[in-house]
This record gives structure tokens, sequence and C-alpha cells, in this order.
């Protein structure tokens, strides 16, 4: 009885919210819950997106952060009085009939001080184009919301300093620019919401692809199982209504265009893992591809008892010379507390190309490093195709499970993974490669599985990857 009280207690509070217009207080408020609209909204950086489809909640997200920032009552990031914001559409009639229409749609009539238009009547500002909104904030001053279309041009996005910036759906990069200038003073904040349906454009290459090296940068991809307030039966008319590439970007938020991808086994949600404090009887081997002007890379690997790899460090620079790269990758073994030889030095593969001279055709650069105490060993198997294989097994085998798990730390590694495309012909891009090569020369190499004990550090490792197998799909 009373659970059932209560029930009644949260609907008839809901109903009184809704009678008084308060559409900003219902959202996410009942006993449906959109977890990755709140985990936007929780987000402290300074520059986030939402990649979705159509219905999955994500230009939602703005529009209520566009609200929070502007009334000032932001549930997870602190307002300091009035702002100034844009909400920036692709197109005049797009901001009308979306972005608008969602803001209008949280703010309270008893909020707005002036609507100003660029076309129509403000008595009916979802009718027309609203130049901008003047609104009454909790400080009991005035914010202001501007409203602009990216067919204006990019003179028309320059001069004003601003709090935030909502991108409803993905701006040409050099508006995006522009925007990112008018922030710059009051260290303001971006965010963006987007179906990706252009293919790999900047925002892959900005955001996507930087989001593990860039500290300003999250995004998340919303697809339709995301939305709880979305039924089984929409969710099955959208699929069967849309083609395989459509639906990838508009079902899971997925950039499209990736069917040149050399490693579409590469699942982030399942391949990447964040770090833990692996046994050092797991510890297996280092792998190095060289390089001068070019970056080096290098990766320390693991192998547990049933044959699952980690990559669990990373070292990757260029423009710097041997002594550097030696010493750099000795602090992260000693870090690590990485195995030694009976001799004290430590061992790793290398790219066959290091027994070539250098340019005073004195010492290779495999024996620069051995001279250094990193003993490495030439004979890798450097059969390209073969080992593009034996990598996508270890993604992905034939019973769908993962055995390559990549420590998120190790940045450069996955981004080349998400970047790696076939070219003409049967051979990869050779671009941004460095850290993949050394992956094959390491996988090539046969890892064994260690003969040991399962330790309380491998049940915890197991229960990791039952989780991570469980997002796979």
């Amino acid at each position: 009885m009373k659970e059932k009280l209560e029930a009644l207690n949260k609907i008839f509070k809901i109903l009184k919210i809704r009678k008084n217009n308060n559409k900003l207080k219902t959202y996410n408020a009942g006993e449906k819950k959109h977890e990755k609209q709140i985990a936007f909204h929780k987000c402290p950086k300074k520059n986030r997106w939402v990649f979705g489809g159509n219905r999955t909640g994500k230009t939602e997200c703005g529009a209520v952060e566009t609200v929070y920032l502007a009334r000032g009552c932001h549930p997870y990031r602190k307002v300091e009085g009035a702002t100034e914001g844009w909400v920036v559409s692709l197109s005049r009639q797009v901001q009308r009939d979306v972005a608008q229409r969602k803001v209008l749609f949280y703010l309270n009539k008893d909020w707005i001080e002036e609507i100003v238009m660029n076309e129509g009547r403000k008595d009916f500002p979802e009718n027309g184009i609203i130049d901008y909104i003047l609104i009454k904030n909790e400080f009991g001053t005035t914010s202001k919301i501007g409203f602009k279309s990216c067919d204006q041009g990019r003179e028309k996005f320059q001069g004003t300093g601003l709090n935030y910036v909502w991108f409803d759906e993905e701006p040409p990069e050099e508006i995006y620019v522009e925007c990112k200038m008018r922030v710059l003073d009051k260290c303001g904040i971006i965010f963006g919401t987007m179906t990706p349906l252009k293919g790999l454009t900047w925002v892959y290459d900005t955001i996507f692809l930087n989001e593990r090296s860039d500290e300003e940068v999250w995004f998340c991809q919303m697809e339709w199982r995301d939305n709880p307030f979305l039924n089984e039966r929409e969710i099955e008319s959208f699929e069967h209504s849309l083609s395989k590439e459509d639906l990838e970007a508009r079902k899971y938020g997925r950039f499209v265009g990736t069917q040149g991808l050399v490693y579409k086994e590469f699942d982030e949600r399942v391949n990447v893992i964040e770090p833990f404090n692996i046994p050092k009887e797991w510890f297996d081997n280092m792998s190095i591809d060289p390089g001068l002007n070019n970056p080096l890379s290098c990766h320390w690997y693991a192998v547990d008892y049933d044959g699952n790899v980690f990559v669990v460090a990373e070292y990757f620079q260029k423009n710097k010379d041997i002594d550097y790269h030696a010493n750099e990758i000795k602090k992260i073994c000693e870090r690590l507390s990485w195995h030694k030889t009976s001799a004290g030095n430590f061992e790793s593969l290398i790219d066959s190309a290091a027994n070539q001279r250098t340019l005073n055709g004195v010492r290779s650069v495999a024996e620069l490093f051995c001279e250094r105490g990193i003993m490495v060993n030439t004979k890798v198997n450097k059969d390209l195709f073969a080992g593009i294989s034996v990598v996508k097994s270890y993604l992905k085998n034939e019973q769908g499970q993962a055995r390559l798990f990549i420590f998120s730390t190790c940045v450069n590694l996955i981004r080349e993974m998400k970047t790696y495309f076939w070219g003409d012909g049967d051979n990869p891009v050779k671009k941004d490669d460095h850290c993949l090569d050394e992956l094959r020369y390491y996988l090539m190499s046969k890892p064994q599985a260690r003969e040991r004990k399962k330790s309380e550090i491998e049940k915890h490792k197991e229960k990791l990857i039952r989780q991570k197998r469980r997002n796979n799909f």
C-alpha cells in the first residue's frame, strides 16, 4: 500500500509540473530515464557531441542543455549569471522545424522577456524564424539565446563573445572553427548533436578520432534502444525501412563511409578496456616500429592464461634520436616493473628494417638500441596479408569473441585502428600505420597462453571481458 501511495504521489507531482507548463522539470524525471542523455549533461568537458539517428533523443539533449544554461539552472554544471549562446542549424528552415521548436518547447512563457524575429510574428514564434530570445534567469538578470544558420556564411559568425554554442547537425568546418573562437574569451563550451550521414568528414577526424587524446573532447553514440521512450514496434518499423548503411548511421550513430576500413572487426566498446593491474607473470614482450623523422611506436604486450592479449602501455614519438627513444622506453619499463634478461637488459621485437645502417654507415638502428640496453630481435614475420588476418582473428574470432584488449591509454594504436583503410588494389594506404605494423609483428610471433594458477586479478579481468562481450553485437 505504501509503495502504491508513493507511486501516485510521483504521478501527481509530474502532472502538477505539466499543469504549470514547466516541461524542463519533467525531462528525465519519471521512472524511465535516458541514461546517455544524463551522461551528456553530466560530462564536464568543453567540447561534447552526441552522434545518433532519428528518435534517439539527441536533439532533446541540445535543447535542454541550451535552456539549462540560459536559465542558470544546470543540474551538473556551475552557471554564474547571465549567459549568451547560439543555436546553429544547417538552414533557417531546419532551424524553425527542429532546434527552434525544441527550445521553445522547454521554455515557459513566463521566462521569456522578448522574442525578436527574422521572419514571422513573435506571438506565433514557432511558425517563423527567430533571431534571438531574451530569457529571465534565476539570478534576476537576462540571458540571450541567438539562432544562426550555416547558410548565412562564415561572416555572420564573427565578432561576439559567447558562453556556449550548440550545433544541431554537422556544420561546415570553417563555421565550427569560427564558433570556437567565439567561446574562447569566456572559456565557453561547444556541444553538437548530429546524425553522421556525410561520411568521414572533419567531425570524424577532429572529434571521433581524438576523444582519447584531446582532454576537452567527449562524445557518445546513441541508438534507438538507448531511448527508453521508444517501444519495440517503433524500433522494428525503423529498422525495416532503412538500408544497411543508413541503419549504421541512424540506428547506432556510427559514421558511414567506413566500408574501406581494414579492421572492421575493431569495436571500441569491446576491444578497448580501462587499465588494471596486470600480473607480472602475464608480461610477454615489447614491439617497436622504428622511426626518426617518422614516429617511433612501441607497445608493451601481455598474455593471460587463455591466450588473450593485452596491450598495456604505449610510447609514440617522432623527431627524436635513438638516445631519447631508448631512454623513454626504459622509463616505461621501469614504471611497469617489466622483466629483464639475466644481463639486466630489456627485450623487444623490431622491424627488420632496423638492420640497415644509419647515415654514417657505422651502426644499424638495431645495434644502437642494443648498445642502450634494449636487446631487439629483428627476426619478425612481416607478411602483410597474413599479419592482417591474424590481427582480425584477435579482434574477433570465429565465435565472435575478442582476444585482443587494448588499454584506453594507448590512444595512438586506437586511433590507427579507426583510420586504416584499403587503398587501390589490395594494399592498405601506407599512412599512420606505425602502431599497427608493430602490433602485427608481435601477434605474428605467436604469443602463448600463460600456464599459471588463476589469481584474483585474473578473475577481475575475466569479469571485465564478459562485460565487454555482452556489449558486442
